[in-house]
């Protein structure tokens, strides 16, 4: 991973590193090696502090660039949508939780009599008029 462009943002207490990663022969890097070789270009860097924010391999060239925002501290890294730190997490956990629960479909009557004597709403009670 090269660096391009490294700018400090002190004022949301992060680090932005614009990168370029050349992968001849291998595949697109995955976001945790990204992830990996942001928090090792960066001196004092922990993982969990780090998001991956573009990336963009152009089609036909082994090459990848992108943004990586490094936090200073837990607190800071806050700013980031949730959906972005439960991306780079990793938890399964986390997005298993957020999945729709299964409706059952509604309980049908038990045997057509039934539902031949129960009047429908709205209809009047009795026979034809």
């Amino acid at each position: 991973m090269e660096v391009i462009e490294r700018k400090e943002n002190p004022l949301l207490d992060r680090v932005e590193i614009r990168f370029r990663w050349e992968h001849t022969n291998s595949p697109t890097p995955s976001l945790k090696e990204m992830v990996a070789a942001a928090a090792k270009a960066e001196p004092g860097a922990k993982e969990d502090l780090v998001f991956v924010k573009e990336v963009n391999t152009r089609f036909g060239r082994p090459q990848t660039t992108g943004l990586v925002l490094v936090y200073g501290t837990a607190e800071s890294a806050a700013l980031e949508p949730d959906f972005v730190r439960d991306r780079h997490s990793g938890d399964k956990k986390a997005t298993k939780d957020k999945k729709a629960p299964k409706v059952k479909p509604a309980s049908e009557p038990e045997s057509a009599e039934e539902s031949a004597e129960e009047p429908a709403e709205g209809e009047p009670e009795g026979g034809d008029e």
